[in-house]
């Protein structure tokens, strides 16, 4: 079930449990999980992209391990707010991955998540190897705690 909104994602999981974020680029999946009260993202893994299927069953096979109850995926917007070829690879991504699991997906708009991830970790003193091993994951941490706050914004104002 693809949710449009974060209103409709929060009406589709359960009250409690983890979510995961993922960071879809064309080489690797930056994958993060949040705790099971959704209070913090935690960067978890990269994954190497080889085609849908294998990439779907890694996928699924770290939800069902980490009890996971939702996906959030990185919606890769322009600057001006507009969706390219980018955003509807996600979008097609998000689609089929629709076919595989019952789990509710919703996007997050993450532009300069990536910039934000890279700052991070210069600030860390991460050498440059290491940086490009960790980015997508710690992007994918971004994502994620963005609509992690947002929920807990939509929590308190109801």
């Amino acid at each position: 079930m693809i949710c449009d909104t974060p209103e409709t994602f929060v009406a589709a999981i359960p009250d409690r449990g983890a979510l995961a974020g993922l960071d879809l680029g064309t080489v690797t999946i930056g994958v993060a999980v949040s705790d099971v009260l959704r209070s913090v993202a935690t960067p978890l893994e990269t994954i190497k992209r080889k085609k849908f299927g294998v990439d779907a069953a890694k996928l699924l096979e770290l939800t069902t391990h980490r009890l996971v109850t939702g996906l959030v995926l990185g919606l890769p917007r322009n600057m001006d707010g507009s969706e390219g070829p980018r955003c509807q690879a996600t979008r097609a991504f998000a689609r089929n991955l629709e076919k595989l699991t019952p789990l509710p997906i919703t996007f997050w708009d993450e532009r300069l998540s990536t910039v934000a991830a890279e700052r991070a970790l210069l600030e860390a003193d991460t050498s440059r190897k290491r940086r490009a091993e960790v980015i997508d994951h710690v992007a994918a941490g971004y994502i994620l705690q963005g609509m992690l706050d947002r929920m807990a914004h939509l929590k308190a104002t109801s």
